[in-house]
């Protein structure tokens, strides 16, 4: 039985992260900021932790909550979105919304979670997107959000180095029908958290530092 953390899995993609991994057989830490959620989580037989990524106070125990385990996956899957575009200035409320939770959080778990992961010598990898892209940017809609992810890409592949025993890994689950992605998207999150997971089991050591599409496809440039 593996050990999986998942941050952020009061809803969509990673709560049915949680609901997969348990249903394989693995062992769950889920993560989610509401009693409503933490309830939902421990009825399907999570281990239920409260955090809220976009507290900093809130990150700071996560590293005592995890002391002396090995995580053989850890997924920060917590993430918003906005959706203005170039024509319109970000508001510091919406800039500090959406960094925070999408970079700031990730970039504090990770020093605490990181070394769990490397005793397990497992898989470190965030939900990423393929409007990260820098070298394929087709719009300018969503201008903040594909900021923060691009930070969350650049945030990773430079904290790989410090933990060279964990493959850390970007991950882009493709356009997924969630309350960030629509009733417009083509992907239930059942699908696309199916391929990531067949994906992330895949993984090598050569993927570290990568973004890797939910069909395994291995991103040419960032």
């Amino acid at each position: 039985m593996n050990t999986i953390l998942v941050i952020g899995a009061s809803r969509g993609i990673g709560l049915e992260f949680a609901r997969q991994y348990l249903a394989a057989g693995e062992r769950v830490i889920a993560t989610a900021r509401d009693d409503a959620s933490l309830e939902r989580l421990r009825e399907l037989g999570a281990e239920p932790l409260r955090l809220d990524v976009a507290d900093p106070a809130s990150v700071s125990g996560l590293a005592w909550s995890l002391d002396g385990q090995e995580i053989d996956v850890a997924l920060y899957v917590a993430g918003v979105y906005d959706t203005s575009d170039a024509q319109t200035p970000p508001t510091r409320e919406a800039f500090d919304r959406v960094m925070h939770t999408n970079v700031l959080g990730a970039m504090q778990a990770m020093p605490q979670v990181l070394p769990a992961v490397e005793a397990a010598r497992g898989v470190f990898g965030v939900l990423s997107s393929g409007m990260s892209q820098i070298g394929d940017v087709s719009a300018s809609n969503a201008w903040l959000y594909r900021v923060s992810k691009a930070a969350l890409n650049m945030a990773l592949a430079s904290a790989r180095h410090s933990y060279p025993a964990a493959t850390c890994v970007a991950l882009d689950p493709g356009w997924v029908r969630t309350d960030m992605g629509g009733d417009s998207a083509p992907l239930t999150a059942e699908r696309s958290v199916a391929d990531l997971r067949r994906t992330i089991a895949a993984l090598t050591p050569d993927d570290n530092g990568r973004l890797i599409h939910r069909d395994g496809r291995r991103a040419t440039t960032w």
